[in-house]
């Protein structure tokens, strides 16, 4: 699909971006997206009540780097934010009247269910029983499950089959630690992928296991200390989880990304 091969390249430029400017000047200006003025949606719908509501709250990860990452003053950064602000500003809402909340992997479904938030865009993987309790919008972003090692490999890892009745760590609810579990491989939960690097570190895990653009990101940001493996052995397509059977917003957000 065009929309899907055009947005994974858009998400790797700017994740490299991200990656090489992050150090080198925190305090450099990004673009920020454009704000319709005045946007017209069909009474009644929820793009209408958001943008007379003139403020959004967008669940997402506070702790992926690349894609979601707290910053300094607590709002997240990265390629998932970036999407948000996108979505936001088609609504004629500033990036400043976002409410960001963060959401771990557990907690996704329950969020939009409560309508604790309007959308969650949060590295978060379409699957069929997501797809009984909430609607998604996309893909955006097809990424791959992959293994993250300590540096220089020292336990040989290759592949899924040689952590198979090893210990690895994972978050809690993920798509990952299911497919972990699938594999026959005994899975330390973490609220985080942040927290799953000490066990790898002092060696109560041998990996740490989930979407390969989430490891890039952790190892970058931890130079020197862990690699990836660089054999993913999964799709992951990310998409933007929204309130189920809203179909008028989740085709309104597909023709967003499409414009994108």
């Amino acid at each position: 699909m065009r929309l899907k091969k055009s947005l994974s390249i858009a998400a790797l430029a700017f994740a490299t971006a991200v990656a090489l400017v992050g150090c080198a000047d925190s305090d450099a200006p990004a673009d920020e997206p454009i704000v319709e003025e005045s946007p017209e949606f069909a009474e009644g719908s929820t793009m209408a009540k958001l943008a007379e509501a003139g403020t959004i709250t967008i669940g997402t990860k506070f702790d992926q780097p690349l894609f979601g990452l707290a910053g300094p003053d607590g709002t997240p950064e990265g390629f998932d934010v970036e999407v948000g602000k996108l979505i936001a500003g088609k609504l004629g809402i500033a990036p400043e009247k976002i409410t960001w909340t963060e959401t771990v992997s557990k907690n996704r479904e329950p969020f939009i269910q409560a309508g604790e938030v309007d959308i969650v865009i949060a590295t978060y993987t379409i699957n069929d029983a997501r797809k009984e309790v909430v609607s998604f919008a996309g893909p955006y972003y097809v990424a791959g499950q992959d293994i993250l090692v300590a540096a220089g490999n020292p336990e040989g890892i290759t592949s899924v089959e040689d952590l198979a009745g090893k210990t690895v760590c994972s978050v809690s609810g993920s798509t990952s630690e299911k497919n972990l579990i699938e594999a026959g491989v005994n899975v330390l939960p973490a609220a985080g992928y942040s927290e799953c690097l000490e066990p790898l570190r002092n060696g109560a895990v041998v990996a740490v296991s989930t979407d390969n653009v989430i490891l890039a990101g952790l190892a970058a940001q931890n130079e020197g200390e862990f690699e990836v493996v660089g054999n993913p052995f999964t799709s992951e397509p990310y998409g933007i989880g929204l309130a189920l059977e809203d179909d008028e917003f989740r085709n309104w957000i597909n023709d967003v990304l499409e414009e994108a």
